[in-house]
């Protein structure tokens, strides 16, 4: 480890179902608000799903000119925003002298569905020249990233990482090792996504993937019993990873360290996850051994925790296999209960909140944990927060196409 640069997080940014910015979406988190209603974007009357996790109160023009902001899809907009919140947190400057040094890694798990949806419906409609110029380059996933560097000036590493529903936390897990392995100071890192439209609805719909309950309190109840599917989210969680020389040269205030990731492929099935979670649980002994600490040293898990009744029931199958006794004393939450699952979003979300649980010692709750699954006989933190000491934290994502991704955070210590 001593030829490893070690990696903080030095700023947090995000756009959620629970709050426009990252403290106002953790405040929420830890209060147990649910952001989960009756969808507004568009018409539900021949879906079989009426439920969705939508943002409250935001207009992109606030923050982007209206001219700018139709040159790119929702998905873009948000990770923008959460950047330069993230950024702005993070009290981080970009010069000419640095710029070449700061990168950006944000993903999005299907990119610009919208923007298909309205190109499509002209083309049919009005023919290929009614076709929009900025089609492609508002549908092509790795925009957002492409966006947010143009915006910030950030000319180091860019790239983006399409992992499905592991997308965020894949994305912070590539940019923590472009860092460790010193070829950027700093990345600008995480997931973003607007899958609220007509086509992704119904696509999901058809996998059988969405809860097909109308009642907002208990559509979303990762590990109860009657769960019967993910409500999708819509959203983006983005944090400033840096160098602790870096990160103690200006001075600036550190959340926690990023101190292992893991990641695997279960090759078994492109939708349903491994027998016993087995690529899950590798992941998750991945992330240990990169860290280099044992199951039992860490505390607080975020888990995947969707609310699909194979999904959960194989992520607690995959905890136990990983963490064997310590398991049963291991706080776990699925914010996913909250803010519903923001697909290639959701994992930078969470490592946002798996950091500020430990910056403040508190645990997020699961919500709608009135009905437990006697199978999912571990520690939900049910319907309250939880004050906890926090020293590592780890966060789980779990993908369509078998992808498996994990983070591990550690308390920082000088």
């Amino acid at each position: 480890m001593s030829n490893k640069h070690r990696v903080v997080i030095t700023g947090v940014g995000a756009l959620s179902p629970i709050g426009n910015d990252a403290q106002t979406t953790w405040k929420n988190a830890l209060e147990g608000v649910n952001g989960i209603d009756t969808i507004t974007r568009i018409d539900t009357s021949k879906y079989n799903v009426s439920l969705a996790g939508e943002l409250k109160d935001f207009n992109i023009e606030d923050h982007i000119p209206r001219k700018e902001a139709r040159r790119m899809d929702r998905f873009t907009q948000y990770a923008v925003v959460a950047a330069r919140e993230a950024v702005k947190d993070a009290k981080l400057e970009v010069t000419d002298d640095n710029a070449e040094r700061i990168g950006t890694w944000i993903g999005s798990g299907i990119g610009g569905m919208e923007t298909f949806e309205v190109a499509h419906n002209q083309l049919n409609e009005r023919g290929p020249r009614r076709v929009s110029p900025f089609f492609v380059p508002m549908l092509i996933p790795d925009m957002a990233t492409g966006q947010v560097s143009i915006d910030l000036g950030l000319k180091g590493p860019n790239g983006s990482t399409v992992t499905a529903c592991a997308t965020g936390t894949n994305s912070i897990g590539d940019a923590f090792k472009i860092i460790q392995r010193g070829d950027a100071d700093a990345m600008v890192a995480g997931g973003t996504e607007a899958p609220i439209t007509h086509m992704a609805v119904a696509g999901f719909s058809a996998s059988r993937a969405l809860s097909t309950n109308d009642d907002k309190e208990t559509a979303c109840r990762p590990f109860q019993e009657g769960r019967d599917g993910f409500v999708m989210g819509e959203g983006a969680g983005i944090v400033v990873l840096e160098s602790l020389e870096s990160a103690q040269a200006r001075g600036a205030e550190i959340y926690a360290e990023i101190v292992g990731y893991g990641s695997t492929g279960d090759a078994h099935h492109i939708t349903a996850p491994a027998p016993e979670g087995e690529g899950g649980a590798r992941a998750m002994q991945l992330a240990l051994d990169d860290a280099g600490v044992t199951a039992d040293q860490v505390q607080y898990l975020n888990a995947h925790g969707t609310s699909t009744p194979v999904g959960d029931l194989t992520e607690v199958q995959a905890i136990k296999n990983t963490f064997g006794d310590a398991a049963k004393s291991l706080k776990i939450s699925s914010t996913k209960s909250m803010t519903g699952h923001l697909l290639g979003g959701t994992g930078g979300l969470e490592a946002i909140f798996s950091a500020l649980s430990i910056r403040d010692g508190r645990v997020a709750p699961t919500i709608h944990a009135d009905s437990p699954d006697p199978e999912c006989d571990l520690d939900f933190t049910p319907n309250k927060a939880a004050d906890l000491d926090i020293n590592y934290a780890m966060s789980n994502s779990l993908g369509f196409g078998g992808h498996n991704a994990v983070l591990l955070f550690k308390k920082f210590e000088g």
